[in-house]
């Protein structure tokens, strides 16, 4: 028995099976079968409608149907249930349920000109635009040596466009803020700023800006997301906010009611309440875990200035510290993943590093199935590990490592 642990201590340890040509052919793998998966679901569709009895596109609905509302004078009507459902029901029926508009006034400038052109070809669209940006930024990070097929064999491809949800553009403004800070600190904070539409994935950022006292990029973040509230108001009016605060604690009771999913939801608070902890204890735990993730910026900060980590420890610490994550939100782990491979392939690979980037690669596919049929949640320890890994101090190369570089070269 503890020959047999051993072995698979070594195994993870080193993860000397994933050498350059399975790095290379398994994700070929994976993306072939992501295609065939994803025509398959849409062949077998009815009227629009897949095998689950929701729409091709899934939550691409609520943001359409706000659209065609605003669109007719009736903004406001996004964000009352009967008026938005009875929006969502003259597309496909009463058999899909009710997708909610729980997103704050500023991102109807984002779905404004969605129902300008009929569902489907808006979402082709939709999915092209934003999955291109998202394609473009994670280029970026990986850089050129990178094959694109792994980048796009990713699953969190697949998740966000199978859920038509706005998971490309998300990632795409926080991946280029944070890829823009030290030559463009004007410009990161202006797509940090727009974060305005989505505020629980911009928890993070004030306390990073605020660590490395990049107080440009902090003042240009604040007068962007003031913008857009004050151009959604200005538009719009007190309705619209009105509303929006209203339909409020509908998001706070699809949280804590398992009104989303708790297997959905990728977060510490949901990982607690999946394994019947109470509401009390999910929240502490949430708010421990944002504070260390926090306290993790702060000391990458004092050990390594502004350096090469600050930006994926910035995003790894987005994902750890809201509570509200769903598995499509995961696209931005693809980032730290990226940046943990490019350098590991130049410095070499710690102990375990390896099958983390496997595991991880792997979350965005994996997480709901085991959180569904194991009662598991692996998400956010998963994301705690790569935050560990980022933030960990880099050593140089030793002597041994260099086969193991070439090996995942070769």
């Amino acid at each position: 028995m503890n020959r047999a642990m051993q072995a698979i201590g070594a195994t993870l340890s080193d993860a000397d099976w994933l050498n350059g040509r399975r790095a290379r052919v398994y994700p070929r793998l994976l993306l072939a079968a992501s295609v065939v998966l994803a025509l398959i679901w849409i062949v077998a569709a009815r009227g629009g409608v897949d095998l689950a009895g929701k729409p091709l596109g899934t939550d691409f609905i609520s943001f359409w149907t706000a659209s065609d509302l605003t669109l007719h004078g009736n903004a406001a009507g996004a964000y009352d249930k009967d008026t938005h459902l009875a929006a969502e029901e003259a597309l496909f029926g009463p058999t899909h349920g009710y997708t909610a508009f729980f997103y704050p006034p500023p991102y109807l400038l984002v779905c404004l000109p969605l129902a300008l052109a009929p569902y489907f070809v808006s979402l082709i669209a939709w999915l092209a635009a934003t999955g291109y940006a998202y394609w473009r930024v994670l280029r970026a990070w990986a850089g050129p040596r990178f094959d694109g097929a792994v980048l796009l064999a990713f699953p969190a491809f697949l998740v966000n466009a199978g859920h038509g949800q706005n998971g490309f553009l998300t990632a795409a403004l926080i991946g280029a803020g944070a890829l823009s800070l030290d030559r463009r600190p004007l410009v990161a904070g202006a797509l940090f700023g727009a974060l305005a539409y989505k505020p629980q994935l911009a928890l993070m950022i004030p306390i990073a800006l605020i660590a490395s006292r990049r107080w440009t990029t902090f003042a240009a973040a604040a007068v962007s997301a003031a913008a857009l509230c004050a151009a959604s108001y200005v538009i719009w009016g007190e309705p619209v906010w009105r509303g929006f605060l209203d339909a409020s604690p509908l998001a706070r009771a699809a949280l804590e009611r398992h009104l989303v999913g708790d297997e959905k939801m990728q977060s510490v608070f949901a990982a607690v309440r999946l394994l019947h902890g109470p509401l009390t204890l999910a929240y502490a735990a949430q708010a421990l875990t944002a504070l260390a993730a926090a306290a993790a910026l702060f000391w990458l900060q004092r050990r390594d200035f502004r350096g090469p980590s600050e930006a994926p420890a910035l995003i790894a610490a987005t994902l750890l510290a809201s509570p509200f994550l769903l598995d499509y939100d995961l696209t931005l782990l693809g980032f730290p993943l990226a940046y943990l491979a490019r350098e590991g392939l130049a410095r070499g690979f710690a102990p375990y590093e390896k099958s983390l980037l496997v595991l991880a690669y792997l979350l965005p596919l994996a997480s709901r199935i085991v959180a569904g049929g194991l009662d598991l949640p692996i998400a956010a320890p998963t994301i705690a590990a790569a935050l560990y890994f980022v933030v960990r101090a880099r050593r140089p190369i030793p002597a041994q490592a260099a086969p193991l570089i070439a090996t995942a070269e070769s």
